[in-house]
């Protein structure tokens, strides 16, 4: 496949994401709905605005979003994203440690769109607990939202960003498709080759230890495999590649591994 081809089949369309409370939904339209339970200390989180705190089925926003359709949504575990025809990304739900996007911590009961990154063409985003990630169309990752964890990948940064700031370690690879856990991140590049970085408890990053990862590091454990998809969980991650083989790696409790037990894998195994 061509790169474009590649990142059409490697980003489709969301046209439902579940988060930690809530979930979000696109109707044939491009418009927005939303259901779940928004608590004091997650404002925001439905995106109807003030005074709505809980829906029971799934509702049409208000917004409408400049008049742009929406294609794709991601729900984290206290914001969502959403992400339009045109490659605008509009943000809402709590604004703590900058996850939002909007150059401060403020909550959002609306969607906003994210201003810092009108010039770019955005096809991809992904909502995690406390940050956000974006795929450009030129190739760019670009993340926001709490550094603490080293989710951002922007190495001794550590420091909340508060807008959307491009992973420099990435400068010259084609990054096809990204993926935001709760302290960490994923990645795969056009080569085939997965990346994580950030918190990694668990052996939730695939390197063989538990260390935290400053920047992206390639998973040299899925060399040889040519890796099409990853999804970073909670405590774990999967992995599709190209012959059809599913990877896991993480905490493995609960037996969400797939491997027949609760042993935590410190490397991907192919279920």
């Amino acid at each position: 496949l061509c790169f474009a081809a590649l990142l059409r089949e490697a980003n489709p369309s969301v046209r439902a994401a579940a988060g930690n409370r809530h979930s979000v939904f696109i109707d044939g339209e491009g418009r927005l709905s939303s259901c779940g339970n928004a608590p004091d200390h997650v404002p925001g989180l439905l995106g109807h605005g003030e005074g709505v705190t809980r829906l029971n089925t799934p509702t049409r926003l208000p917004s409408t979003l400049g008049g742009e359709r929406a294609v794709s949504v991601s729900a984290g575990w206290a914001h969502s994203l959403a992400l339009t025809a045109g490659g605008a990304v509009w943000s809402w739900g709590r604004g703590g440690f900058g996850r939002l996007g909007h150059g401060d911590g403020q909550n959002r009961l609306l969607p906003k769109k994210v201003e810092a990154l009108v010039e770019r063409r955005v096809v991809a985003v992904s909502a995690g607990r406390r940050h956000s990630l974006a795929r450009a169309a030129d190739g760019a990752v670009l993340t926001w939202g709490e550094g603490g964890l080293c989710c951002l990948g922007h190495g001794e940064d550590l420091s909340n960003q508060l807008l959307p700031k491009k992973i420099e370690a990435f400068a010259g690879r084609r990054v096809v498709a990204v993926s935001a856990g709760p302290g960490h991140s994923l990645a795969f590049t056009a080569d085939g080759a997965a990346w994580s970085w950030g918190r990694g408890s668990d052996g939730r990053l695939g390197h063989g230890n538990a260390q935290f990862q400053l920047l992206p590091k390639k998973i040299e454990a899925l060399a040889g495999k040519r890796v099409v998809a990853v999804s970073a969980g909670g405590m774990h991650n999967l992995a599709l590649t190209a012959d059809g083989g599913v990877c896991s790696w993480g905490d493995g409790n609960d037996g969400r591994l797939g491997h027949g037990n609760r042993e935590g894998q410190l490397l991907p195994k192919k279920i």
